[in-house]
């Protein structure tokens, strides 16, 4: 599948439930190739199938046997024998379908590893970018909704196609070799099925879609509403009982869909019953006239009666299968969608691995939209993407909001290694931009950024990842326990390098106070601690990490004065020996910089030390006078 401009800004403006669906030779091909590495075991599936149905060929023959032969001439030992096949024969096809159930699950369950496996791993691998502009409701359902819905197509669609085929097929030669008039005659009741079958087929098929809608709603509605932020913002604005009806509306017409799928479908298979008992009575009307003039045995007209459930039972199966089998390939093709996006930040060919980094930091004209061209500010989808995000604001999601195309534009400044550098500036400037182009979380549109001379597009991203280390605003914690938080920096980590590193960051008294200690909890995105804790337990993550470049994000405003206190005391270490680049809200912290850089509108207005810039009557002094405290700076990003 490939992309035109813009990649997979593409794919996500496409609107994917419309349009009948379409199986397409490649698409085809594409799944074949997943399924090759299991192609012996395909093998024993088709094998298996023809056996099974071969055997349920028999029972009908054996009743022919009885009527015809055993009663009328009181043969007690064929009797027996034609007992014993009655009852062995579905035990052995019982055996052989466990058998064909067993490799037909490890076919359908390795293939879809492989799929979930790969889309995962390609995910990982996918920019920031790609994260800010889609829900993550989409993307847990591409692992959820349409690899089970690829699963279903693997062990369930594909073989009952395969089976039906095979079993229709058979089926009908052994009633032509009985009797080829009586066969002729089945077939003529053919249209009762396939007429209604059709237009019930794209009456059920448009129900599904629509219930595949309101599910979709449904769970974004459950998602976003008993999620922790969100279950805070509908406790603190009193909207339970709103929530609570709107819930209400979207979770009636999934019921609604569901008694409407459910009542057409009972239709449907009362029509195919009728149909088939119309062949069934042709079948004993016709037949009792030919046993009448000796011209066909009782027998036959009871192995044809037989027969008629295993040849309408597959028709009716496969008059659908042209809308089942590309419905199956629709979960195949929206999953090739994710796997089909080009990643847009990857290592080039013989990347420099970047050992022990001293810190050099040059950005050179850098320039930077968080679109991927200019035509991408229009025409945005509602309900697949979230608005393009641009400039440094941020929503409830953390990514940024858009407002200019260009978020940074025409940036250049230096770093020495060991120097501390604060951004200040008012909100938007493109401060938390810098932040991320520096550990590559996106690339330059223009321009490049360079580490110890080592354009950073040229170095391998985990060697780089290696030398930075980052404390964000929002501190993301694992819902697990505060030792497994630690170790995702290092999972080598002692436990006296974990005590170590939370000690420096002043939070390890507290940890000990918890009754379970370093085996504590945190719960959902740390939600069990106070801001003030997750933010000293992020620094001694990083302290942890021990990188030799720092990004700092020192919004700690909202905190009250001892945990401020105590974060700062936990940041004085962390910035010794290290190249530092903070986003800076305290008039300590910019004191201390050995560097000032003041952004504005996403350009570099002014750069210099605190006596330097407010010498100046500038953008600085301006902030300086107006936002900035006697001893802290107030948020100004």
């Amino acid at each position: 599948m490939m992309y035109h401009s813009g990649g997979w800004w593409s794919f996500l403006r496409a609107d994917e439930s419309k349009g009948k669906p379409h199986v397409s030779r490649a698409l085809l091909r594409r799944v074949l190739t997943y399924a090759a590495p299991y192609w012996w075991q395909i093998l024993v599936v088709l094998a298996t199938i023809i056996i099974v149905s071969l055997l349920e060929l028999i029972p009908p023959l054996l009743f022919r046997d009885l009527i015809d032969n055993v009663l009328p001439n009181q043969d007690v030992r064929r009797l027996n024998m034609l007992a014993l096949g009655l009852v062995g024969i579905p035990i052995l096809s019982g055996v052989v379908g466990v058998v064909q159930r067993y490799f037909s699950a490890r076919v359908g369950e390795g293939i879809i590893f492989d799929l979930r496996q790969q889309m995962y791993e390609h995910l990982q691998r996918m920019s920031l970018r790609f994260f800010t502009h889609t829900k993550s409701g989409e993307i847990i359902s591409r692992f959820n909704n349409d690899v089970v819905g690829a699963q279903n197509a693997i062990t369930g669609t594909l073989p009952n196609i395969v089976t039906n085929t095979i079993t229709l097929v058979t089926t009908l030669g052994v009633m032509l070799s009985i009797e080829w008039r009586l066969a002729l005659l089945s077939v003529v009741v053919l249209p009762l099925f396939l007429l209604p079958a059709r237009r019930v087929g794209r009456v059920l098929r448009n129900i599904r879609r629509e219930g595949m809608e309101h599910n979709a709603r449904m769970s974004s509605l459950i998602s976003e509403t008993l999620s922790i932020n969100g279950a805070l913002l509908v406790k603190t604005f009193g909207r339970q009982r709103w929530e609570m009806e709107r819930f209400r509306h979207v979770n009636a017409k999934v019921r609604d869909v569901g008694v409407r799928r459910a009542l057409v479908g009972r239709w449907f298979f009362m029509g195919l019953g009728m149909a088939a008992t119309i062949g069934t009575a042709l079948i004993y009307w016709v037949g009792g006239h030919l046993v009448l003039r000796g011209a066909i045995s009782v027998g036959t007209i009871v192995a044809f009666a037989a027969y008629l459930t295993r040849l309408y039972g597959p028709i009716s199966a496969l008059t659908n299968v042209q809308v089942e089998f590309a419905t199956s390939m629709v979960s195949f093709e929206r999953v090739f969608e994710y796997l089909d996006l080009p990643v847009e930040i990857e290592d080039r060919p013989n990347a420099i691995v970047l050992r022990d980094a001293k810190g050099h930091i040059r950005f050179e004209n850098v320039s930077f939209s968080y679109l991927a061209d200019r035509s991408e500010t229009r025409s945005w989808l509602p309900g697949e993407v979230s608005e393009p995000p641009n400039g440094d604001q941020s929503n409830s999601e953390g990514s940024p909001t858009p407002s200019r195309y260009w978020a940074l534009r025409h940036v250049s400044f230096e770093i020495l290694p060991g120097q501390l550098v604060a951004l200040v500036g008012p909100s938007g400037a493109g401060k938390t931009t810098i932040t991320y182009l520096l550990p590559r979380l996106y690339d330059p549109t223009e321009g490049r950024i360079l580490v110890d001379g080592h354009d950073i597009r040229d170095v391998a991203l985990d060697s780089l990842v290696r030398q930075i280390g980052i404390v964000t605003q929002e501190t993301y914690l694992f819902h697990d326990t505060i030792r497994a938080n630690l170790l995702y920096a290092r999972p080598d980590a002692t436990q006296a390098e974990l005590e170590s590193a939370c000690r420096a960051a002043n939070i390890h008294e507290f940890i000990m106070s918890l009754p379970d200690g370093y085996d504590t909890v945190v719960g959902e995105r740390g939600y069990r601690l106070s801001g003030g804790e997750k933010q000293r337990l992020a620094i001694a993550r990083v302290i942890l990490k021990d990188p030799r470049i720092l990004i700092l994000d020192e919004a700690t405003s909202h905190l009250d004065s001892h945990s401020e206190v105590l974060i700062q005391a936990a940041l004085e270490p962390l910035f010794e020996g290290r190249t530092s680049l903070v986003i800076a809200h305290r008039l300590s912290t910019i004191l201390k910089a050995d560097k000032i850089l003041v952004l504005d509108e996403g350009r570099l207005v002014e750069a210099g030390t605190h006596d330097e810039l407010l010498a100046r009557g500038g953008l600085y002094a301006h902030l300086y006078h107006t936002q900035f405290g006697v001893e802290t700076l107030s948020a100004v990003s």
